[in-house]
């Protein structure tokens, strides 16, 4: 490999000390040797600071005073980077060894990408692994038709960024989503698959763990990102390089947008509403909507109040995908980048922040 570019990590942090640490030491524990690390604290109270602290010799820069929220300190923190690649982390989630250096081999490979995205896990508020986040070599009409890619797990190409012109500060759930639709339509955009077996050779392209908690927005907040991404559906359509498209594949779109906004309301608890947007896109794309039938069976059994009866049967087959998850996980080793002397694979159970024990 060439000359290696700088990258710049930026974490947005606001009351989130108990998993903080854990997020840093996935950022500075990464093996690309040529990194800059930035941190925006929006004033927290909770003795974030303390550890923020703990790591500002190893910091490029951070700062902790009030902001509007995470697409400001996103902002802030990227406008003060100097790296050719970027990317945020929030202070809830992690990255998994080797992902720094795969993504840049990756954007290095193909001088055309405007952002790369890999493959994720989901994990718990104590690190176990809860599931697997895997994706297609999505671009920018399936962004446009609601496929969701993880953000951990992206690396933008800065000249790109900056021409997109950074996160609009008017989203609050889907700010990402709609950022990566106005860098699609300025550059392509790729996706790392990793082996879907996770044990057959070391892995490429599982680059991050998204943590799911009580206070996570995905958690908390959830059907605020379905209400959102109707508002981000109203903006495209004011675009002139996208509203011709989807108004020629407006059920396509429509459906996507459903079934986006059935998952959220769904995991927020409101069943019929769901069950009610899962049908608006059934009628738009039946073979889309299908995918998430098991979904809206759910919601459809839940309003019968059926819980009691279908709600262990799920948990039983939810636990036996965790446990073999699991397993597959402690067996993985990642693939090390070919700077890394000597060249081995790392382990995933030894990774910070994950517990693969039983």
């Amino acid at each position: 490999m060439s000359a290696l570019p700088l990258v710049s990590i930026v974490t947005p942090s606001y009351n989130q000390a108990a998993f903080l640490e854990q997020t840093i030491d996935s950022v500075l524990s990464q093996d690309y040797p040529n990194l800059e690390y930035l941190i925006a604290d929006g004033g927290s109270t909770d003795g974030s600071l303390e550890i923020i602290r703990r790591y500002a010799h190893r910091l490029a820069w951070w700062v902790s005073e009030k902001d509007s929220g995470q697409a400001e300190a996103i902002n802030k923190g990227l406008q003060r980077t100097r790296g050719e690649i970027v990317a945020w982390l929030n202070s809830d989630d992690l990255y998994l060894p080797g992902a720094i250096s795969q993504a840049v081999e990756a954007l290095q490979s193909n001088p055309d990408l405007g952002l790369v995205y890999g493959e994720a896990i989901s994990i718990d508020q104590d690190g176990r692994p809860l599931g697997r986040f895997k994706f297609e070599d999505w671009g920018l009409t399936d962004l446009v038709c609601f496929r969701i890619i993880c953000q951990p797990a992206v690396f933008m190409r800065r000249s790109v960024l900056e021409r997109a012109g950074y996160l609009d500060p008017k989203f609050h759930f889907m700010l990402d989503h709609q950022l990566w639709i106005r860098m699609a339509q300025l550059a392509p955009i790729a996706h790392q698959p990793a082996d879907p077996s996770l044990v057959d050779r070391p892995v490429v392209g599982l680059w991050a763990a998204a943590r799911q908690h009580p206070g996570a927005k995905n958690v908390s907040q959830a059907s605020g990102f379905g209400r959102e991404t109707f508002q981000v559906l109203e903006w495209m359509e004011t675009c002139p390089d996208l509203s011709d498209w989807i108004r020629q594949n407006r059920g396509r779109v429509l459906a996507g947008a459903y079934r986006l906004n059935a998952r959220y309301l769904l995991d927020d608890g409101l069943a019929g509403p769901a069950l009610v947007s899962y049908w608006q896109a059934l009628r738009r794309k039946p073979a889309y909507a299908l995918k998430h039938v098991h979904r809206a069976l759910y919601a459809f059994f839940s309003i019968l109040r059926l819980n009691p009866l279908i709600d262990p049967v799920a948990a039983r087959l939810q636990t036996r995908k965790r446990a073999r998850l699991t397993a597959a996980l402690r067996r993985a080793t990642i693939a090390a980048a070919g700077f890394r002397m000597p060249a081995e694979p790392y382990r995933l159970a030894d990774w910070v922040g994950i517990k693969l024990d039983d």
